[in-house]
């Protein structure tokens, strides 16, 4: 959750007890543990897309997007009530059309450029906001809001276009068979295989901006580790899985982690 401040009061975030609160350093290992070469996992989760603009998955009102979660983001929602679940994410296309990748996007795009080292990002986000970094190896582990999926034949359709039930599929021809081609609750996580093969040969594990209580990504952090990664997270503040990480950087992600990025390339 954000910290709201004004020019008279500033919020003091309260944390429940099971949340880990480590400290911070100046002295970052990162400096020393990220070297030329290395295997180097980044997953994303929303923080790393709120600075442009769009809504975290679950705000403190436990709404997404003035919506209750289970509404839109569970498969029993979509069961319930399809035209209410297409119609949400018709404006959610909308809302990411707009938007544009913040200097987080653009670090990673930079670090892929620049720092001779295999980098890939899991994320978490349906947004394509890494895609208009020029980001490369993204995979999108929750799908991707530009896709529509075929209930009936399965063909996946890319498509900025609104899917309604009048939509038809271009393979099967069926109406009202479309539906957005993301993950939701209740549904396993896609590219299974990839995440295993990248969590299983990283040699440095990032988390940017993530809450750390969405499984299965919450667990990936441990995984890594188990391979024998240096884990780092960056978030606005502690999240539930912190204790989990070898080092921690909060603050604005925007800011953060293109001043990683900055020192690395320096180093």
């Amino acid at each position: 959750m954000a910290l709201n401040q004004n020019n008279s009061t500033q919020k003091v975030t309260s944390y429940p007890p099971e949340v880990f609160i480590p400290p911070q350093t100046e002295a970052h290992q990162y400096k020393e543990r990220i070297r030329p070469g290395a295997n180097i996992v980044f997953l994303t989760g929303a923080g790393i897309s709120q600075p442009s603009g769009l809504a975290t998955f679950r705000s403190q009102n436990g709404l997404w997007n003035n919506h209750r979660v289970e509404d839109v983001a569970d498969i029993k929602g979509f069961r319930r009530n399809p035209d209410l679940v297409r119609a949400f994410y018709n404006g959610l296309k909308a809302d990411c059309q707009k938007a544009e990748p913040n200097p987080a996007h653009l670090a990673i795009a930079e670090l892929q450029r620049s720092f001779p080292a295999i980098i890939s990002v899991l994320t978490q986000n349906i947004d394509t906001l890494h895609e208009k970094a020029e980001t490369r190896n993204v995979w999108h582990i929750h799908g991707r809001v530009d896709e529509a999926q075929c209930t009936g034949c399965g063909y996946v359709l890319k498509s900025w276009e609104d899917i309604t039930a009048e939509s038809i599929c271009p393979i099967c021809s069926k109406k009202a068979m479309l539906r957005p081609n993301i993950v939701f609750f209740g549904e396993p996580v896609k590219h299974t295989s990839v995440i295993h093969d990248l969590l299983s040969a990283a040699d440095v594990f990032i988390a940017v901006g993530t809450s750390g209580t969405v499984p299965p990504a919450a667990r990936f952090v441990n995984i890594a580790k188990t391979f024998g990664a240096y884990t780092l997270e960056l978030n606005l503040e502690p999240v539930s899985n912190s204790r989990e990480f070898d080092e921690h950087i909060f603050g604005d992600v925007a800011k953060t982690l293109p001043q990683l990025v900055k020192t690395l390339l320096k180093h």
